[in-house]
């Protein structure tokens, strides 16, 4: 990395979790400022997260104090003191560590050019967390910026879990010119060591998230010095660690980390941990990225992992030390989700990780991005175009689309350039685009951002009634804390609260008791890789791995090839039976819980044209079900390609996906405001803003640019088009129709999640006896 530095070329460094990655990307600026020492901003770095941008600080500290550099390294991030903030502006450290959000709203004041022109090195760490998204997008944009107005600047990028370091040397690179970036690859280093806890040799039927082993999970906890206990979402960590509480028989210290909560507490928590005061952490994503505990020696993954890369990056969290095995534990939480682990141990051993699929930049993205150049200077839109064509997902954008974009910035577009709130920018007797008012900077620092939340409420405990103040624990969804009335209780924090009182956004609790409901986010459960789906139709089909496998996993395998068939490793599987006066198609897809919703209602379309009177669908991230009066014979011309894409639009038009989509890009591209100084906005406020301009620019303007964007995010995002597509394609060449004249193995796990709420742990006794009752029904062997 050194050498890479000092011949002045871009580098991408690729090693395992401990390897050292952090310090080689930061050692050439160590040894720079101590050859050549320099006041002003030296090094850039970016991350992910906002803790561990603190984490890094501190672990630089030790070999800078060591060395005896006199040298600042200082953290902004949206924790970061708004004073604080400003002097350092005036007076830069040497070294920044940061966030995209941050550097994207570093880059808008008039002052950030003469900060900037200085910097040397810009270092992006878990460079595979931005590349594939609107986060990327930013980020790409403001490394074109900053080379503008530094064109010495040597970029580095940082990963653990690239499977394509070509395409991520593009992404990085100026022009997206993969040859002028150096890959430098690390040592692998010891194996991991990944299992699979299987208590007394029987898995569930149903469930997502590992509740059913709480017990055995406690007891590895008890034998590990610091354990990181992984979820998928939110809101299973709140369940998960009251789980793991009621099984805490040596009442060991844990504690619980995710993004809704206050940054007093994460930080409370992670300095917790750092100086060994916990036994265990109950944590999503919000800590898998590069943070270096090395007391952590148990990394534990409630439910399957959904993807090889993400296994990787967490089991990575222990034993953070090249020499030394990381040791990881994923708890499955049914027997599909089995054979989902024992997929992501093989995948992750043998090397095989997720490929990463590039996207193009977005167009809301951009427009947010003009719009914060205005704010910092005057701005030529040639110099511009030119500059942003230089950001990999910007390469192919034309002069056209461009112009449309900065039209849409200056006038809000064709249908809204009547009304004078959306005129933004003017041009100057130069020609240069300036903001139409200095106000509207500020409004654009308080908007900016690619992460769209769901507006939130705040939770504010010990205050006992509103207007006496009290602790902020966080924040829970609008949607969910609307529904809340004096008196409810709900878990958060890891505590039973009761609400004593409502103030405008503050939702007042004090410590309750009973049953209390949980709090569910928007957007929590990921979608299997298309990876690992492939290499769970490979253990389907390797009859000789089974013998690993517990015994009743093995044996509903067995019963499955015995009464139907199992899915191929290439073909489409359907089966059809009768059950309770309706009749059931099961289609084993295998390609992601968001495709095989879009399919779901694609076939629903299709058999009520067809006078099938279907009843609903559900999909999982293996199969769709799809229930009906009348019987299906004949499903292939339901699996058609043809028209597909003609439906699908008629569909989205009418469903809440488009709309939903049309929102969040509003927002990023500032039509809709999240936030106005002074006031309060409810979601409700923003849906309403976002339904009527969506219905004025469906009508009067349907080529709109954020029309298009919103239609080109609710088609990938939302509904994974790609791999339905593919599906639908393999169902034309490969399709397996099976007749059955009762419910299959594998076909309980799906029929078990039908009318359920998305709200975790839903496992009540009368799902138990209906799990009981299907899985002796399809286990039976004639």
């Amino acid at each position: 990395m050194v050498a890479a530095a000092r011949a002045g070329r871009h580098a991408l460094l690729v090693a395992p979790t401990g390897a050292g990655k952090t310090l080689a990307g930061f050692l050439a600026t160590l040894a720079d400022l101590a050859e050549n020492p320099r006041d002003g901003l030296h090094t850039i770095y970016v991350s992910p997260l906002k803790a561990l941008a603190v984490d890094v600080q501190r672990n630089l500290l030790t070999p800078v104090s060591e060395i005896g550099l006199d040298i600042r390294i200082e953290t902004r991030t949206g924790d970061t003191a708004s004073d604080k903030k400003r002097r350092q502006r005036e007076a830069p450290p040497q070294i920044l560590l940061t966030t995209p959000e941050s550097l994207a709203l570093l880059i808008s004041y008039p002052d950030a050019a003469a900060m900037l022109a200085g910097v040397q090195t810009v270092i992006i760490d878990e460079i595979h967390a931005f590349a594939t998204t609107k986060r990327g997008d930013q980020l790409s944009l403001a490394l074109s910026r900053l080379q503008a107005l530094a064109p010495g600047l040597r970029r580095v990028g940082l990963s653990a879990t690239i499977a394509d370091p070509e395409g991520y040397q593009g992404w990085l690179a100026p022009d997206a010119d993969a040859a002028s970036v150096t890959l430098v690859t690390g040592d692998p280093g010891a194996a991991p060591v990944v299992e699979i806890i299987v208590p007394d040799d029987r898995i569930p039927w149903a469930g997502h998230n590992g509740r059913w082993a709480a017990r055995a999970v406690m007891r590895s906890i008890e034998k590990a010095r610091l354990a990181i206990v992984f979820v998928n979402t939110r809101a299973i960590a709140e369940v998960i660690f009251r789980d793991l509480w009621s099984e805490n028989d040596q009442a060991l210290p844990i504690g619980i980390h995710h993004g809704s909560l206050s940054a007093e507490a994460r930080r409370k928590t992670e300095d917790a941990m750092a100086n060994g005061r916990l036994r265990a952490i109950v944590a999503t994503a919000s800590l898998d990225l590069g943070i270096d505990w090395g007391d952590v020696d148990l990394v534990i993954q409630m439910g399957a992992p959904k993807g090889a890369s993400r296994l990787l990056q967490r089991t990575g969290r222990a034993n953070h030390r090249m020499d030394e095995a990381s040791h990881a534990l994923i708890v499955p939480g049914n027997r599909f989700e089995y054979l989902e682990a024992l997929a992501a141990r093989d995948a992750v051993l043998a090397g095989d990780l997720d490929t990463d699929v590039f996207r193009t930049g977005g167009l809301d993205v951009l427009a947010q991005h003009l719009f914060g150049l205005a704010a910092a200077a005057p701005f030529s839109a040639d110099d511009i175009y030119a500059e942003i064509r230089g950001a990999a997902p910007y390469a192919g954008l034309s002069r056209a689309r461009f112009d449309e974009v900065l039209g849409f910035v200056a006038t809000g577009g064709y249908s809204l350039k009547a009304y004078d709130r959306y005129h933004r920018l003017t041009q100057d007797r130069d020609g240069r685009w300036r903001l139409t008012h200095p106000r509207l900077a500020a409004q654009h620092r308080l908007n900016s951002g690619t992460i769209v939340e769901a507006v939130t409420m705040n939770v504010v405990f010990g205050s006992g009634k509103p207007g006496r103040g009290g602790k902020r624990l966080g924040q829970i969804e609008e949607w969910f804390g609307s529904q809340l009335r004096v008196a409810d209780s709900f878990i958060f924090a890891g505590l039973t609260l009761m609400v004593t009182g409502f103030d405008g956004p503050d939702i007042h609790v004090q410590v309750g008791r009973g049953s209390p409901s949980v709090p569910t986010y928007v957007g929590g459960r990921m979608p299997l890789s298309t990876n690992l789906a492939a290499r769970v139709r490979g253990l389907l089909n390797a009859p000789d791995r089974w013998t690993e496998m517990p015994a009743d996993v093995r044996e509903w395998l067995e019963i499955q090839q015995l009464r139907s068939h199992l899915p191929g490793l290439d073909d489409l599987l359907v089966e059809t039976f009768e059950r309770d006066g309706r009749w059931f198609m099961i289609a084993y897809g295998f390609a992601g819980r968001n495709a095989h919703q879009t399919l779901g209602m694609l076939l629903t379309q299709r058999m009520e044209a067809a006078g099938l009177q279907p009843l609903g669908f559900v999909g999982s991230d293996y199969m769709v079900a799809v229930w009906s009066l009348q019987r299906v014979t004949d499903p292939k011309p339901l699996f058609s390609p043809d028209v597909f894409e003609d439906e699908l639009t008629e569909w989205m038009a009418a469903s809440p996906f488009l709309r939903r989509a049309f929102r969040e890009v509003a927002i990023i591209g500032g039509l809709i405001e999240r936030a106005i100084p002074g006031q309060h906005k409810t979601g409700r406020a923003m849906s309403v803003s976002s339904d009527l301009i969506y219905d004025v620019l469906r009508r009067h303007e349907p080529s709109h640019l954020l029309l298009t964007a919103a239609w080109s995010d609710a088609r990938s995002k939302l509904t994974d088009i790609d791999r339905l597509a593919t599906l639908l394609e393999t169902a034309q060449a490969r399709l397996t129709l099976v007749e059955l004249d009762r419910v299959s193995p594998l076909a309980v796990p799906v029929l078990l999640e039908m009318g359920r709420e998305s709200v975790p742990g839903a496992a009540d006794t009368a799902l138990l006896i209906e799990a009981a009752a299907l899985a002796a029904e399809a286990m039976q062997v004639d």
